[in-house]
């Protein structure tokens, strides 16, 4: 469950103790980077973020190098072996790696952190917070005493902290209810509309997804590979063809399964897949905050429309129903219901709401910063997002828009998805079939990316 991305800038790479300086410096602006997990004795109450008394930065900050010239494709095996180990628990739930040698003048950030600390929006704004605006690094604005660590609190201590914890939830529910009899009318809309989206919700877990090659057991080995894109043309597809950004998204998915599919001998014929598609709910006075604020939504595929402007216009339309019905909101008073539930009731009810057998993929597209990022002075080229496999799914999709880019990072199980360069160019493909029948020119970013 860590999520990441592979950086690319240009320039030389900084020296590692002027990058650790670097981040240092940034530190106190992200304080839940200095937390670890602790589990309360007994389950008297759920896992609780502590300070890390060892807290060491140049353990989570790690430096290496690839045999000059590095190539990609070696940057990506680096990048595929580092997410193919799982972090320490007993640490906080994060690594950054400084990689030198990479040809042309460049250098790279591999980045690792788990869900639980950190989610594609919130990564967003923690990224505009490490890095500088500009060329010119900015000085952080910092207040109060040097950080110092809380000691870290005993087993009586966190099993009381875990009941505190439990005891204030039913205040919690007491004060909604005062909310309720002050307002009934907004908080009974509300409760009808939560109560149908859970339905709904319901309702969709009522059908699995159908038998793919991608739903498989996996291993513990990964492959990534990468496709370079315009943003504009997906605005270009957008505009001429109507959806959204990440209808033409899901399009290009649907468009480059459907041919990989058949090169693996599948009848595409009837065939649709289902995407899982990650849903932001954090409120704009949450961004700048750590954690997880997102729910899932069940996405169509439509791998059995041949022509791309009929596939899009099915996405377009199935979307627009999912987006009006009340799954969104169903599936976060799901979430809001779960905190009370006991913890071990609390894990079989995300699995559940999580279950791999109603979705054959995950498709997530994070919206980013739409001008350059720098670190040290050096611009940030190429931001490629790394999701994770869940159980018997051996390909995961991450999409990130970054300064006029729309960069795919492609995660695969190493044994499952041998072929997994040959998706990244059925993707490239499917793009250019939408591109021509909106009447663009051809991609100019179509640098070929093999895989690792």
């Amino acid at each position: 469950m860590h999520i990441g991305g592979v950086l690319i800038f240009e320039g030389p790479p900084p020296s590692y103790e002027d990058f650790l300086n670097h981040i240092r410096s940034r530190l106190h602006l992200v304080p839940r980077y200095r937390h670890k997990l602790a589990v309360p004795p007994l389950e008297t109450g759920r896992p609780i973020w502590i300070d890390d008394p060892s807290f060491n930065l140049e353990y989570h900050v790690r430096h290496t190098a690839l045999p000059q010239p590095g190539s990609e494709e070696q940057l990506r095996a680096l990048a595929a072996r580092t997410h193919s180990q799982r972090l320490d628990r007993a640490k906080p739930l994060w690594e950054l790696w400084l990689v030198q040698g990479l040809e042309k003048n460049r250098f790279a950030l591999i980045s690792k952190s788990h869900h639980a600390l950190v989610d594609g929006v919130s990564g967003v704004d923690l990224m505009t917070v490490l890095f500088d605006l500009s060329p010119v690094p900015q000085v952080a604005p910092h207040e109060g005493e040097p950080w110092a660590a809380q000691p870290e609190p005993g087993a009586v201590a966190l099993a009381a902290r875990g009941i505190k914890g439990l005891l204030k939830l039913p205040l919690d529910v007491a004060s909604g209810a005062v909310a309720a009899a002050t307002h009934p009318g907004s908080k009974l809309d509300k409760l009808k509309e939560a109560l149908e989206g859970i339905g709904e919700v319901a309702w969709a877990g009522l059908n699995p997804a159908p038998e793919t090659p991608l739903n498989v057991p996996i291993g513990p080995h990964r492959r990534l590979s990468f496709v370079r894109n315009d943003l504009d043309d997906f605005k270009l597809v957008k505009n001429a063809l109507g959806g959204t950004v990440n209808d033409v998204v899901l399009t290009v998915v649907a468009g480059g399964l459907r041919t990989w599919l058949r090169s693996r001998g599948v009848r595409t014929e009837g065939l649709e897949l289902r995407a899982l598609v990650p849903v932001s709910v954090r409120a704009k006075d949450e961004h700048g905050q750590l954690g997880n604020r997102i729910v899932v939504m069940r996405g169509p595929l439509p791998v059995y429309v041949e022509d791309p402007v009929a596939r899009l216009r099915v996405v377009r339309h199935a979307m627009e129903d999912l987006k009006s019905s009340k799954q969104a909101v169903g599936a976060d008073a799901i979430v809001g219901l779960e905190a009370l539930a006991p913890p071990t009731i609390l894990a079989q009810a995300s699995r559940l709401q999580f279950s791999t057998r109603l979705f054959n993929l995950l498709v997530t597209n994070v919206p980013g910063p739409q001008f350059p990022l720098y670190v040290l002075g050096r611009e940030l080229e190429d931001l490629f997002p790394v999701a994770f496999l869940p159980e018997n799914q051996s390909l995961a999709v991450a999409v990130m828009s970054y300064n006029g880019r729309m960069d795919f990072g492609l995660l695969g199980d190493y044994d499952n998805l041998t072929d997994i360069e040959d998706f990244g160019q059925a993707l490239r493909d499917a793009l250019a079939e939408l591109i021509e029948a909106a009447g663009g020119k051809p991609p100019r970013r179509r640098r070929a990316a093999t895989a690792a």
